[in-house]
């Protein structure tokens, strides 16, 4: 089958806003799982549901893994025809069309289906959070805003994240959430539902898995997607913050909330997971990455080669703390914080925490290391510096 579809992907995937590859040409493709979630029946006018964990292969040494939720039919709607991924003209899929799934409500539909009965399906296995119910019927639209990811709304009630780029391992964007939900934490939406891979788990009979081979580093449990609360009527930070500049408002009483906000998430990680000291070997570590990133940072843009200097003197000032028997507290944090993943409800004001994902460019492995609360903060604070500086006065002045 993956032979019959590498021609198709090989033009499609780089054109997909989550495809992290982009501007190297994909040298190959290998299957890691194919587990058929619908069958399409042959001449049927129902439409037939895949799902692909696919590794794609470009510079010697580089290759991600994708997931890719294709949509099989013998013909495809007028209202579906921006989806069209292409027509094998070889292999079992010859005479079908395939197509992007999520974008096709029948087949959103059913993922959410899937989801409210847990099991296992070849390589997929559905769980559902204790004591919760999800309601049937509910319509699918799918979010065409995402960047690393894709995300279905259902109706007002629910979002679905599908995570497009997979790394070995829990993602924290469900490890983080579950671990809140134990703790009583209201920030963050709760999980309620989940879906993984075992790619080494062999299909059942008719599921259609090709296994990983046993020396492939996908060959541990993957996070898919995870099913959560909707927050409709919600604003994110991003945007409220310049709402309020564009009018000068005082953004002053909702930054001190997030700031609690933040300040709860954070005690409440630190209560529910391990914690650490930071010490010398640990300091240095993390000073040795910052001063990497640097480099590499004013490699790509000659603009921040007069900062370099300065930088790297605080980031070995950082280092010397660590020499002189400085510690750290260390715990596990959002990783990507800022204002964007931040909601405020419209109805009472208060914020909630989402996307604990953390930089999805880097490995899982990474992302989980314990790590202090100041990188999350400061990552916040750079992030009201960009608010400030987005915005321009209708007189044309300089950043606000």
């Amino acid at each position: 089958m993956l032979p019959s579809l590498v021609p198709l992907l090989r033009s499609w995937l780089p054109r997909q806003r989550w495809f992290a590859g982009k501007g190297n040409p994909i040298t190959g493709f290998s299957l890691v799982s194919a587990t058929e979630i619908l069958p399409c029946t042959a001449g049927g006018a129902a439409p037939g549901l895949l799902h692909l964990l696919v590794r794609a292969q470009q510079q010697p040494g580089t290759a991600d893994c994708y997931q890719l939720l294709i949509g099989i039919r013998s013909t495809l709607p007028p209202h579906l025809a921006h989806t069209l991924i292409g027509r094998p003209a070889e292999g079992p899929l010859h005479g079908h069309t395939v197509y992007e799934a999520l974008a096709d409500p029948r087949l959103a539909g059913l993922l959410l289906e899937r989801l409210r009965v847990p099991g296992r399906l070849g390589a997929l296995r559905f769980t559902r959070a204790p004591g919760t119910a999800i309601a049937s019927g509910l319509t699918p639209r799918l979010i065409t805003a995402e960047q690393s990811n894709s995300s279905v709304v259902y109706g007002d009630a629910y979002i679905l994240k599908v995570f497009r780029r997979i790394g070995t391992g829990v993602n924290p964007d469900l490890e983080l959430p579950l671990a809140l939900a134990r703790a009583g934490c209201a920030r963050v939406p709760h999980p309620t539902a989940w879906f993984e891979a075992d790619p080494g788990v062999e299909a059942a009979a008719g599921a259609g898995l090709a296994s990983v081979p046993a020396d492939d580093p996908a060959g541990g449990p993957l996070t898919l997607g995870i099913l959560q609360p909707f927050l409709p009527g919600s604003a994110d930070g991003w945007q409220l913050a310049l709402n309020s500049l564009s009018v000068q408002a005082d953004f002053t009483g909702a930054a001190h909330a997030l700031g609690r906000a933040t300040a709860e998430v954070h005690t409440a990680l630190a209560e529910a997971l391990p914690t650490a000291v930071l010490r010398r070997p640990q300091i240095e570590h993390i000073a040795g990455g910052m001063t990497e990133r640097l480099e590499a940072a004013a490699s790509a843009v000659p603009a921040l080669r007069p900062y370099r200097e300065p930088l790297r003197a605080a980031y070995d000032e950082l280092a010397a703390l660590g020499d002189r028997g400085r510690t750290w507290h260390a715990q596990r944090i959002h990783g990507d914080l800022h204002l964007g993943q931040a909601l405020r409800s419209a109805h009472d004001g208060r914020w909630s925490l989402i996307d604990f994902e953390g930089e999805p460019a880097r490995p899982i492995s990474e992302r989980r290391r314990l790590q202090p609360v100041a990188r999350d903060i400061a990552g916040m604070l750079r992030s009201f510096d960009y608010a400030a500086r987005t915005h321009q006065p209708a007189s044309g002045g300089a950043p606000g």
